[in-house]
């Protein structure tokens, strides 16, 4: 797929000129203003997807994870900014000293949305219907240790007792994915069978009751959804006064991020839950320097977008191509990869190259010195040549020992501007050491069906993560994992060095020696630069575009990016932003 190029010399210009204003921008502004926050108002804010259940337990997807943060609350919070957990419905905590038994003290007087009072017998409930098999939740796997559940019993109204099976060196800050749930709403659907239809998306608003800041008012499907401030809502602000500050704030359903960016140039949008393309930058800095958009770089990434193979042992696309699954294909093509010419031409500079999909924004778990080996076509085309990939008819292809093309399909995501111009971009440059890459952009339903068939040779696409601490994400490093992306779910560990990763981060996972935590974690890391079964190349910094009229915003390079912390945004005072 042919990609535009830009002149050289007016990318450089406007490129360097987008980058230091957001920059200068994250420093004092509008958004950052010490002024007490007005009380009142609303904001609206745009969204890609829409819900496919109002129950996070039932529908974990990304715009269920923000309407539950908005709506719901949990135990303990981890704020985006820090990675420190935060008292939230529990107040206080202690922990015996093997780390397994961990005492909860409950926040009195918190009421849910309806009024009816917040207690432990919500808390059991909530881990009983997580772990309920009928139920089937999502989350299920991500809240137990060790393929084993947490055991959870009240004390009293308002003290708790979790029983972790083992030790977890992440701690309780694997709660802040887990809502606490209204007994009194839900307990006869998961009596009956019914919990998962029990908040459908046909569920009147009304009966969505929940701890959050906020309260569901109504659902346009394809339109919005329309959330009100919550009179019950518990917390209050250093100076005593009610939290949220806002009335109101509408979540307008605009699949399209190019309909996105309109809406914010036109005032009717507020803020994107999406980050800002590189290529809208340029657009949206006169806006700026209007004094009517805000722009804040809050750093990399930690998703990078990667490339993998289908690593699944007898996999049927690789029967006639075993090369695929060659160790020396991924070096090959890491080696043959222009990193820096991606980072330029399609993320015009605002981007860093990176090796690994552990990027700085990991904070103390990324490895520094982790080896960053320099473009090398002609070793790229010896590790080929040693799989027995060679130029059998001097046209610059490659074909193997049977004399068949060195070719594959790339799947991408059709649409994602970033995602398809990357894929044509390594279409070219691998074409450079005689591979032949065909790229195929779907929509993302086709690709995680592929995914989940394994009926694919190679896919492009988002290595995601929503936390820092990699324990948080073993479902990603171990081969038992869902998201093991080359080879997933896997019985038993298929190679020696996936052994030595799953080992290596159970230890890691259960140690409660933060310095340990981190040497094993450098281990794993090197292991994965060695057999490179997901290949990375550049990761975007997250740049966010707000109304100016925005207050309180702290945006994190995690999800939710903004409304993370939704109840102590506020508006400054003047015309809010225009509905469609």
């Amino acid at each position: 797929m042919p990609i535009k190029r830009l002149p050289v010399i007016a990318t450089v210009v406007a490129v360097a000129a987008a980058i230091f204003f957001v920059w200068r921008q994250a420093g004092p502004g509008p958004h950052g203003r010490a002024s007490a926050p007005a009380s009142g108002g609303e904001l609206v804010a745009t969204m890609r997807t829409e819900p496919k259940s109002f129950d996070r337990l039932v529908s974990s997807r990304s715009a269920e994870e923000l309407l539950s943060r908005l709506t719901q609350a949990p135990l303990v919070r981890v704020n985006r900014l820090t990675g420190q957990v935060e008292p939230w419905l529990a107040s206080s905590w202690t922990t015996s000293a093997d780390g397994l038994t961990w005492t909860f003290k409950l926040r009195e007087g918190v009421t849910f949305s309806d009024g009816a009072p917040f207690t432990a017998a919500d808390v059991v409930f909530t881990f009983d219907a997580l772990y309920d098999p009928k139920v089937g939740s999502e989350e299920a796997s991500s809240l137990r240790i060790h393929d084993q559940p947490i055991s959870v019993r009240a004390v009293d109204d308002h003290t708790v007792v979790l029983g972790f099976p083992s030790a977890f060196g992440p701690g309780i800050s694997l709660l802040d994915s887990l809502p606490m749930l209204p007994r009194h709403k839900l307990q006869d659907a998961l009596a009956a069978g019914r919990f998962a239809d029990a908040w459908s998306v046909t569920t009147p608003p009304a009966e969505i009751v929940g701890l959050g800041p906020f309260a569901l008012s109504e659902y346009r499907p394809g339109e919005r959804l329309v959330l009100v401030r919550n009179p019950h809502y518990w917390r209050r602000d250093a100076d005593g006064r009610a939290l949220p500050y806002l009335d109101r704030l509408d979540l307008d359903i605009v699949p399209e991020q190019d309909a996105e960016l309109l809406r914010l140039q036109s005032g009717q949008a507020d803020l994107t839950t999406s980050e800002v393309r590189p290529e809208d930058l340029a657009v949206l800095k006169p806006l700026a320097d209007a004094g009517r958009v805000q722009l804040v770089t809050a750093g990399v990434s930690t998703s990078p977008d990667c490339l993998w193979f289908n690593l699944t042992p007898g996999a049927a696309v690789a029967k006639t191509r075993p090369w695929l699954q060659a160790v020396e294909l991924r070096r090959a093509i890491s080696l043959a990869v222009d990193r820096d010419a991606i980072v330029n031409t399609v993320f015009l500079g605002a981007a860093e190259p990176v090796w690994s999909p552990v990027t700085p924004s990991h904070g103390e778990w990324y490895l520094p010195d982790q080896p960053h080996p320099a473009r090398d076509l002609a070793e790229a085309r010896r590790l080929l040549a040693s799989i027995g990939l060679t130029d059998r008819h001097g046209d610059g292809l490659l074909e193997d020992a049977a004399d068949r093309p060195a070719r594959f399909s790339l799947l991408t995501q059709k649409g994602h501007s970033l995602r398809e111009r990357t894929a044509a971009m390594l279409q070219e440059q691998l074409k450079q050491i005689g591979l032949t890459v065909d790229v195929v952009a779907v929509d993302p339903q086709t690709i995680i069906a592929r995914y989940t068939d394994r009926s694919y040779d190679a896919i492009y696409f988002v290595a995601p993560s929503d936390s820092i601490d990699p324990a948080r994400n073993l479902d990603f490093w171990m081969s038992r994992g869902a998201f093991h992306y080359w080879n997933a779910s896997q019985a038993s560990p298929a190679t020696a060095w996936e052994a030595t990763m799953d080992d290596l981060m159970r230890r890691q996972s259960t140690s409660l020696d933060p310095a340990e935590r981190r040497r094993l974690f450098a281990e794993v890391q090197r292991t994965l630069s060695t057999e490179l079964p997901v290949i990375c190349f550049a990761a975007p910094r997250i740049t966010i575009a707000m109304s100016a009229r925005v207050r309180g915003a702290t945006p994190s390079v995690l999800p939710p990016l903004v409304l993370w912390n939704a109840d102590t945004l506020s508006v400054a005072p003047g015309r809010g932003a225009s509905r469609p």
